[in-house]
């Protein structure tokens, strides 16, 4: 059995002149909600043996807060093939994880992400949740009954976990300031 948790990156600041897309920074409220996000992995005893990231100047400021949430600073490998990649490339970094690794995070881009957990996981009330809208920084974490990666397969993984910002803190709502 493996476990794959995705990661959305925080909502970015678009107030800031960046020349490219990539080096967006987070905003006040996604900063919140990543350390929030960080305190509830915490709280539910996530852990994880291997990170994946894209190196984006949002997911890196996405993982800094989270782990000042979670007490506990875990080092990913960055790898730029995962900004803004589709769900069939995300796929192929899911089947190239080491064996060794049991508890993955993965963390990057919609829709991506999102495309990835709809395609990966079985219908149910999560799934649902899901596909009404994969917010920033928002969790999704799932089973696969898997030895090795290799064999993640479309429809066979279980959505056991889906917390977003808002159902933490409704501040963090798309409607809150």
């Amino acid at each position: 059995m493996k476990t794959l948790t995705l990661l959305r990156h925080a909502k970015s600041s678009w107030d800031d002149p960046v020349a490219r897309d990539f080096d967006r920074p987070l905003n006040a409220k996604g900063r919140r909600a990543a350390a929030m996000i960080g305190r509830e992995l915490k709280s539910l005893a996530f852990a994880f043996d291997h990170i994946l990231a894209s190196p984006a100047i949002r997911v890196m400021e996405t993982l800094d807060e989270v782990w000042g949430g979670y007490g506990r600073r875990l080092e990913p490998v960055w790898d730029k093939a995962l900004y803004l990649a589709s769900a069939a490339s995300l796929l192929d970094q899911v089947h190239a994880l080491p064996d060794t690794a049991e508890h993955v995070l993965m963390v990057g881009h919609n829709p991506g992400l999102e495309d990835l957990v709809l395609d990966l996981t079985l219908d149910g009330e999560l799934r649902e949740r899901v596909e009404d809208k994969y917010p920033t920084a928002t969790v999704a974490q799932m089973t696969l009954p898997i030895a090795a990666w290799t064999e993640a397969r479309s429809h066979s993984a279980t959505l056991v976990a889906f917390i977003r910002p808002r159902d933490l803190d409704p501040t963090l709502g798309p409607d809150a300031p």
